[in-house]
């Protein structure tokens, strides 16, 4: 028997002929199109050309529609665009009235900041901090050492994560707690893996955390309620990175790798090799890459991910266990040898090195570790951390040639985060008896918490603006 069958007598035949009949009688609420075969009125068919016209009509309008509306979504993003600055500067300036030339202006330095040539002057500025108003932060859900700490972006609510496996939310205003994950109920009698990072979206819309037990863990910041959790990686995940103004997640891990990930699609997107030892900390500002430092492989790597390429930086003699940008065009690193590093991402040799940042230890004679970094984003004010009982604000000189102490804040234990506020006004610091990586030392009189610290300024402004159109070593 023959693989195809005649339509005549199988039995599709009476199918058709019965889809037909129904196409005669009409589908309640539908218009029946008809038309004439042959010039004959005996035999009907519905109309699949005509529709099929229609249908190409109607998607040619749509189609110029679309067109339309894409154009006009531009005009209202950028009419929209135009109204905020114009409220964030009548905020900032007090005034109802704002000028064309502060707009030009503000828009002018958002485009450098876009080029990464954006740098505002404000470390002289600041001349020290407020005792009497820092706040401690602290609660049963943290007994062990704090680990991580990140400020959202409206300057509201602070997150921070510790050696316990628990994330706390808390009111920076209000300075009290607000939740926790996992809430105290939920705790089982196994012990939670140890939160190592966190990280907060542009738009605070997604809270990230990457713990010892290999997962990154997706969170809504408004309740800590859990969104996703990924399980690609080997090890225990140490840094995340969301990058500005999208929803694209950097993770890295002891495993030695770096991955992407789409939040808005929750999903993997691809994994970056090139480190020959555990990856420490991670950084991204607006473009499209990332720079990451390499613990004990002793090299910073700075990933373009639409290129597909990776620059490797080697500066340090020692592990390098974190670095942050400064702007598009430069970064700040620090390890175990005590060094503070600044770097260009043109330049494969740091343009300014200083040795023994936080001094030497008493025991041994060894400069200290330097455990954490912080940039005041584009300007020349960056923060160091270490177990020495200091806290240190830096000033970068021009060209990225210096760095000048301002002032020093003292704080017993080990500084294991720092985080600017937005507005730059005051500092958050993570503070633990431990180092967040391991338990090599214990300082016993250092207190778990998380520090609320105001910073004085001399002015009120932000500092003038200076752009600088290429770094010079």
């Amino acid at each position: 028997m023959p693989f195809f069958k005649n339509p005549r007598t199988h039995t599709s035949s009476t199918r058709t002929a019965s889809k037909v009949k129904k196409r005669k009688r009409g589908v309640p609420g539908k218009i029946n199109k008809s038309v004439t075969v042959n010039g004959d009125n005996d035999e009907e068919i519905s109309s699949d050309l005509e529709e099929e016209s229609f249908r190409k009509l109607n998607d040619s309008f749509s189609e110029e529609e679309d067109e339309e509306t894409a154009q006009e979504k531009r005009l209202k993003l950028a009419k929209k665009y135009l109204e905020e600055i114009e409220k964030e500067e009548q905020l900032r300036l007090e005034s109802s009235e704002i000028s064309k030339d502060t707009i030009a202006q503000r828009l002018k330095a958002d485009n450098l900041q876009l080029a990464g040539k954006l740098r505002k002057c404000v470390a002289d500025e600041y001349t020290g901090y407020d005792s009497l108003h820092t706040h401690l932060f602290r609660c049963k859900d943290h007994k062990l050492s704090i680990t991580c700490v990140v400020v959202s972006h409206d300057d509201v609510n602070i997150f921070s994560g510790s050696k316990d496996g628990v994330i706390v939310k808390w009111s920076a205003v209000e300075k009290k707690r607000l939740a926790s994950v996992p809430s105290r109920s939920q705790r089982s009698k196994k012990r939670e893996g140890i939160v190592n990072c966190l990280a907060l979206s542009f738009d605070d819309k997604f809270l990230a955390s990457g713990d010892d037990d290999k997962r990154v863990q997706i969170w809504k910041p408004d309740n800590l309620e859990l969104l996703q959790t990924f399980t690609s990686h080997r090890d225990a995940v140490t840094g995340l990175a969301f990058r500005l103004n999208s929803h694209q997640l950097f993770s890295v891990s002891k495993d030695r790798t770096v991955k992407l990930w789409s939040i808005d699609d929750m999903c993997y997107v691809e994994t970056m090799y090139g480190h020959m030892n555990g990856v420490t900390d991670v950084d991204s500002m607006t473009q499209e890459r990332a720079i990451t430092s390499g613990g004990q492989d002793c090299t910073i790597r700075l990933w373009q991910v639409a290129q597909e390429t990776q620059l490797v930086f080697k500066g340090h003699l020692g592990s390098i266990d974190s670095v942050k940008f400064i702007n598009e065009s430069s970064f700040f690193s620090g390890g175990d040898d005590g060094q503070l590093c600044l770097w260009s991402v043109s330049r494969k040799k740091p343009l300014c090195s200083l040795q023994e940042a936080h001094g030497k230890q008493e025991c041994n004679g060894e400069p200290n570790w330097i455990s954490s970094l912080a940039t005041f984003t584009n300007t020349d004010l960056l923060v160091s951390g270490s177990c020495d009982g200091f806290v240190r604000l830096w000033k970068c000189g021009a060209g990225f040639k210096s760095l000048t102490k301002v002032f020093d804040i003292p704080l017993i234990g080990f500084i294991n985060a720092l985080h600017f506020s937005r507005d730059g006004k005051y500092l958050v610091v993570a503070v633990g008896q431990e180092h967040r990586l391991g338990r090599w030392t214990r300082i016993k009189e250092a207190k778990n918490g998380i520090y609320y610290i105001p910073l004085d300024r001399s002015t009120s402004s932000t500092g003038a603006s200076e752009p600088v159109s290429k770094v010079v070593a």
